[in-house]
């Protein structure tokens, strides 16, 4: 399985991208391979100009389209997912998603933008093809604490969405792994 994980932070220390790696611990070695994405650090001319062309803009699509599984993360702002993603996911082109596994996350002040998720982000996912996605994770910035030594610390409860979420992935994951068992 190819995984490629989006994450649409324009912050360095952000609980969306720390969310991200978190989940991607959960897959650990169930990937023949792993891409990570960025937003912040793609060149900003080419990705506002909608520069497809760009070396760095193009390995980042491809990366996308190559995708088994794609990890999309941000954060909520005024009830809707980042202006990064928005601007990456335009690059897209309108069936970048089909036949690929989806799993949105995304972190917020608050319960109240929770269902960004379903009437902001979906809806793009399922406008570049996505007809499988899974179950969101939304995380409170009170489910996520920082920590003294750097990163943050995830509720139990928050843990335990994130497992059910990746939960249908087993059995997708389970094959490749025992094929190379027998080999």
């Amino acid at each position: 399985m190819h995984i490629t994980s989006l994450s649409a932070s324009p912050s360095e220390r952000s609980r969306s991208a720390w969310l991200t790696q978190f989940a991607l611990t959960r897959l650990e070695g169930r990937a023949a391979r792993h891409d990570d994405i960025l937003v912040r650090a793609l060149p900003a001319g080419p990705l506002l100009a909608a520069d497809v062309q760009d070396a760095a803009i193009a390995a980042a699509v491809q990366s996308v389209e190559a995708a088994d599984l794609l990890i999309v993360s941000t954060p909520i702002y005024k009830a809707a997912y980042s202006g990064l993603l928005k601007v990456f996911l335009d690059l897209l082109p309108p069936d970048a998603l089909r036949d690929k596994l989806v799993l949105p996350l995304a972190t917020g002040g608050s319960p109240a933008h929770f269902l960004a998720l379903d009437y902001a982000l979906k809806p793009v996912l399922s406008a570049l093809g996505a007809r499988h996605v899974l179950d969101g994770v939304f995380a409170t910035d009170a489910q996520l604490r920082r920590h003294e030594a750097g990163g943050y610390v995830p509720e139990p409860d928050l843990i335990a969405r994130l497992d059910r979420a990746l939960a249908p992935l087993a059995p997708r994951m389970r094959a490749p792994l025992e094929a190379a068992v027998s080999c």
